[in-house]
């Protein structure tokens, strides 16, 4: 089973995914009937208030799943969704700051 497996590059690639499912589960709860994806993507790229409440969402996916392999000791893949997380927010704020 894929969620019993203790691997970092798995760790990562969990990280690197779960945003995209807050991501896109965030546009399908808030914008869906009235926005296109590609508005949509538009909008968090260019409005920063969007951009804080996006990545809020998609980070809680990231958390969420941190949470269920840290709670069962699954240690390696949540080092890598851990890493990836961080990295996540790095850019985040590099961003915000810098634009």
């Amino acid at each position: 089973m894929i969620h019993k497996k203790d691997n970092l590059k798995l760790g990562i690639l969990i990280g690197l995914l779960a945003p995209s499912v807050g991501i896109l589960g965030y546009y399908l709860v808030k914008f869906y009937p009235v926005f296109s994806f590609r508005e949509y993507f538009n909008a968090i790229i260019h409005n920063k208030s969007v951009l804080t409440a996006v990545s809020s969402i998609s980070l809680m996916a990231n958390v969420i799943i941190f949470t269920y392999y840290i709670n069962r000791k699954i240690d390696q893949t949540a080092k890598g969704i851990f890493l990836i997380t961080c990295i996540y927010i790095l850019a985040v704020l590099v961003y915000k700051l810098t634009g």
